[in-house]
């Protein structure tokens, strides 16, 4: 796989922060989305890194989705180097609003500081991104409201939780109890049709093999239509272990205290079939089992 143009970064996190490109063009810069909230000081020092040397200063942010993992960071760059925020059209109401629950912080029990947007993106516009353009495409499934962006001269996809080299993010809109499968599906076509050759995800590797990845999603997805308890079980499992990636430990009754309002979690407990309390047992007890979390005393603990 050839590199990147010299004017784009790629910086892979983790799964408490989603990856960030960066692009330059002359003494500016732009941002794809900033990562979680508690990580900020990680995020400003790897933006300032891959900034560093070039006389290029950041001007703007562009966000993928609102979801936290995404758009965590952004207020800490806007103070650090005050950039303007873009956000996708469709949520603006909400981040106006600052509507914890629409924009879904507190229905997963996360938290996100609040910031304000300056400028949005809707599916057909171009955005100006390392000194190319990129299409603008709706992204449906893991998120409603979610944009991915297409740069069709250099063959290029930055598809947020659409698609990684494994899979792609939770169906949420299945777990609140709306159509979501069918978003997802037709969203793999799209980039199927697409001419791409580098996929930049929203978490994990860059890769290159983008039939190859698509194959392995349509398996998940498929495997998620013949089974929604499974997705959902699988949902409130990713949820539990993102807050403590986030926390590291937490006493176990203070986790059922900690998230007792977030609605997503409720409602992927009841597609379940169990209660919360003992769908969040279940849940904690799985990850252990997996070595994702382990108890120490009266603790979990982050593994």
């Amino acid at each position: 796989m050839k590199p990147l143009p010299a004017s784009l970064r790629f910086i892979e996190r983790d799964w408490l922060s989603a990856n960030q490109i960066i692009g330059l063009d002359g003494d500016e810069a732009a941002v794809v989305d900033t990562g979680y909230a508690t990580r900020s000081a990680q995020t400003l020092e790897l933006v300032r890194g891959a900034l560093s040397g070039t006389g290029a200063t950041l001007t703007r942010i562009f966000n993928t989705h609102l979801h936290s993992d995404h758009c965590g960071g952004n207020r800490a760059l806007v103070e650090a180097f005050g950039c303007s925020v873009t956000i996708p059209r469709a949520s603006a109401d909400e981040v106006a609003e600052w509507d914890e629950q629409r924009l879904s912080f507190a229905a997963t029990g996360q938290h996100c500081p609040r910031f304000a947007y300056d400028a949005t993106l809707q599916p057909g516009d171009t955005l100006r991104l390392g000194g190319f353009d990129w299409d603008v495409h709706a992204a449906p499934g893991h998120d409603p409201k979610s944009l991915i962006f297409h740069c069709e001269r250099e063959r290029l996809l930055i598809s947020a939780d659409a698609l990684w080299e494994n899979g792609f993010g939770i169906v949420f809109p299945e777990i609140d109890g709306e159509s979501g499968f069918d978003e997802q599906h037709q969203v793999l076509e799209l980039i199927g049709r697409l001419r791409v050759e580098r996929v930049l995800p929203g978490h994990g590797p860059m890769f290159g093999e983008v039939e190859a990845a698509l194959g392995r999603a349509r398996a998940k997805l498929a495997a998620m239509r013949a089974d929604p308890k499974r997705h959902a079980r699988h949902a409130l499992k990713v949820l539990v272990k993102f807050l403590l990636l986030d926390l590291g430990r937490i006493d176990e009754r203070a986790l059922h205290e900690h998230v007792s309002n977030a609605l997503l979690m409720r409602r992927a407990a009841a597609q379940i079939g169990m209660s919360y309390e003992d769908a969040l047992r279940w849940a904690t007890d799985s990850l252990v089992a997996q070595g994702l979390l382990r108890r120490e005393g009266g603790e979990l603990v982050d593994a």
